[in-house]
């Protein structure tokens, strides 16, 4: 965030202007302190009960000379750890359960569903209304004050470049009328590249074990009395953060694991049932995709090309993450679980077979961000206070701004970012 704010002139978005917004999101059910807060609508907690696996895996990165981390959102991030998760009382706490299901009753408030967005009403250099299908038929919503988008890092540059704001040249291709020249929207797309490798158990101990209806009926019944068990789990239990350039000043790398296998398409399925995926990626990514429109009609989805693995650095650095999971997944602590690599196989262990085993299976970590960046230089799309640069009444408030990718998952802080906005607005 200080990248953001010192670096690409996005004033008042360096940590010390945004962790308040972090804070006051908050409910942590077990952290307290001058990282974390509490009673905001936000619910974090840590898991009730984590898999055997998961334990093993944090085991295994001590071994590997991880140091253990507690809280990878406090006073430092590198090392290994179970993973809090935005869950409260044993259900996902998105931001519709936060934020808007207990304010549904305000009568300043109208929630249409079931719509398909067509464009932004511009008249006159102003935002003035929305306009989306609902039922078949064709609705206008009108605003007095400002339209907020936040369609995410793919909805957002598409109703965008829908309305004739975006690339002239592009808009111009499918006799979209131009409103406002933004070469940036729909360029600079940015995302975590997930590689999984999985392994074979030598017995049941995962939580593939559920997918047998016997056993996925007591899961069920353990849930339903007591909130607890292995449908409380997210599967993505532990994680560690750590380098793949030991001169890098911060972790560069972030791992994820599963306590089970099949969770990704693609991957081959284990004949015994019993498995469990560990996922590396590229903290900081260099190379840029983009997305754009595949024709003018709003129910076509667009062209998202994100251009993985385009710059050497994020190739180097995917091949170390493979490398060290496998490292992870053979300390001895892990020991009596495994049976054998089952994906990609003992066979791939070469540099150049850990870069084709990436580019053929690798995969997005659903983190897309940037494609109406904020900043101040001319492929920027907002300001930073939110506002879209050549249009009047418009913002837009979701991770589509983030200028660079964060070293982490995006969920938390693009519910920041919404925090920030509605201060902004205000």
């Amino acid at each position: 965030y200080d990248h953001w704010a010192h670096d690409l002139g996005c004033k008042g978005w360096a940590f010390e202007d945004i962790q308040p917004h972090f804070i006051r999101s908050e409910d942590n059910d077990t952290l307290a302190d001058e990282h974390h807060g509490t009673g905001g609508p936000l619910g974090v907690s840590n898991l009730a009960a984590p898999n055997i696996l998961t334990k093993a895996f944090i085991r295994s990165c001590q071994q590997l000379g991880m140091p253990y981390n507690p809280d990878f959102n406090g006073a430092r991030q590198e090392g290994c750890g179970a993973y809090q998760t935005t869950i409260r009382n044993a259900k996902r706490c998105s931001a519709a359960t936060g934020y808007l299901h207990p304010v549904l009753h305000r009568p300043n408030l109208d929630l249409q569903t079931g719509c398909l967005t067509t464009k932004i009403v511009v008249e006159n250099g102003r935002a003035r209304g929305i306009e989306y299908i609902q039922n078949g038929q064709l609705k206008t919503a009108r605003a007095e004050r400002e339209i907020i988008i936040a369609g995410g890092a793919i909805g957002s540059p598409k109703l965008m470049l829908l309305s004739g704001l975006g690339p002239a040249d592009h808009l111009r291709q499918h006799d979209i009328p131009v409103i406002a020249d933004l070469p940036g929207v729909g360029q600079n797309l940015h995302d975590h590249f997930g590689i999984d490798i999985v392994y074979e158990l030598t017995g049941p101990y995962s939580l593939d074990k559920y997918a047998k209806w016997h056993w996925m009926a007591l899961a069920g019944l353990e849930y339903m009395l007591f909130g607890k068990g292995p449908v409380a789990s997210n599967i993505v239990e532990g994680g560690a953060f750590w380098y793949a350039d030991k001169a890098a000043a911060t972790p560069d790398l972030q791992f994820h694991f599963l306590a089970g296998a099949g969770v990704e398409a693609g991957v081959p399925a284990i004949d015994s049932g019993s498995g469990c995926t560990l996922n590396s990626y590229t903290i900081r990514p260099k190379c840029r995709g983009s997305v754009t429109l595949r024709t003018a009609d709003p129910a076509d989805n667009p062209i998202v090309d994100p251009n993985f693995l385009a710059d050497p650095y994020d190739v180097r650095t995917s091949v170390e993450g493979v490398r060290i999971s496998r490292e992870i997944m053979n300390q001895s602590a892990f020991g009596k679980y495994i049976r054998k690599e089952h994906f990609p196989g003992e066979a791939v262990n070469s540099a150049a077979d850990f870069e084709d085993y990436a580019r053929r299976y690798g995969r997005t970590s659903y983190h897309p961000v940037g494609t109406c960046k904020m900043g101040v230089d001319k492929m920027s799309v907002v300001d930073p206070e939110l506002r879209v640069y050549g249009v009047d009444g418009l913002r837009i408030c979701d991770s589509s701004i983030m200028p660079r990718l964060v070293s982490s998952n995006t969920n938390a802080p693009s519910i920041m970012i919404g925090e920030k906005a509605s201060d902004l607005i205000r």
